[in-house]
């Protein structure tokens, strides 16, 4: 099941071990965000539900953009997962510079961990967190792990193809992700949360007990319409079926354009 209230979404469910929460969405950014300051990057929104509640497996939001752009979420829970579909749309006669955004997933609970040292260098939850590095799955923390930026701690992971100049302002790993795929095992190790939002700008893990697949938009024209999907995955502790999961939902990869709807 899901809900969604003050921009927090809910995943719950017999096969989920402990309720998830979603920050959804942290933030709309702009592109330069590396060196800057994070209240000079993010596009202020707002977000308002548009079903009536009434089905708990379906929720439907529109975000407005400050500068004009409209986003559209069709979120759908399944058995074992849940469905984004995104549309971003610039009515507007002005470009614009919304780059990439945020759906931040806490995931503590998931983890058998707790919040109180999300902030510390090597936080407990990461011990049980992975992504895809040359194809294979990698444990954080990974080797080399970056400390220096203009806010730490956390670990940045940018997709191939991104500029660096264009991610959060978090340590930069130099470590590139195969795919879009990030994800924790439960706390007793039988379950995995997987997480995958196409196209992808970057994998964060964040100081709020969270990962992060964060989407990539790169820029609306005046009339531009985008398209971005994403699944968050809870199912049972085997890798080989989860990225068969992933490959069959998103491909190979991270896609590599937003401009066709999803099938």
């Amino acid at each position: 099941m899901i809900d969604w209230k003050n921009r927090i979404l809910t995943i719950s469910g017999p096969g989920t071990p402990a309720p998830i929460e979603v920050l959804y969405l942290e933030a709309y950014c702009r592109p330069g965000s590396t060196h800057r300051r994070w209240n000079e990057t993010v596009i202020p929104h707002t977000s308002k539900r548009l079903d009536d509640r009434s089905d708990p497996h379906r929720i439907e939001i529109e975000d407005r953009l400050a500068d004009g752009v409209r986003v559209h979420h069709l979120i759908r829970a399944g058995r074992d997962e849940v469905d984004f579909q995104i549309r971003l749309t610039n009515p507007t006669d002005r470009p614009s510079q919304v780059w990439w955004a945020q759906p931040c997933v806490r995931v503590d609970r998931f983890t058998g961990t707790t919040r109180k040292d999300a902030r510390e260098l090597y936080p407990a939850y990461i011990r049980k967190s992975f992504l895809f590095i040359d194809g294979k799955l990698t444990r954080m923390p990974t080797r080399p792990w970056a400390t220096e930026a203009l806010y730490t701690p956390g670990q940045v992971y940018r997709m191939a193809g991104v500029d660096p100049a264009n991610v959060n302002p978090r340590p930069l790993s130099p470590l590139v992700p195969s795919n879009a795929l990030v994800g924790c095992f439960s706390a007793d190790g039988k379950k995995i949360l997987g997480i995958a939002f196409v196209p992808c700008q970057e994998i964060f893990q964040g100081v709020l007990a969270c990962l992060h697949s964060d989407f990539r938009v790169a820029g609306l024209k005046p009339g531009e319409t985008k398209f971005v999907r994403g699944r968050i995955y809870v199912v049972d502790a085997d890798v080989e079926r989860l990225l068969e999961r992933y490959r069959r939902d998103f491909g190979a990869g991270p896609a590599r354009t937003g401009s066709r709807p999803p099938k």
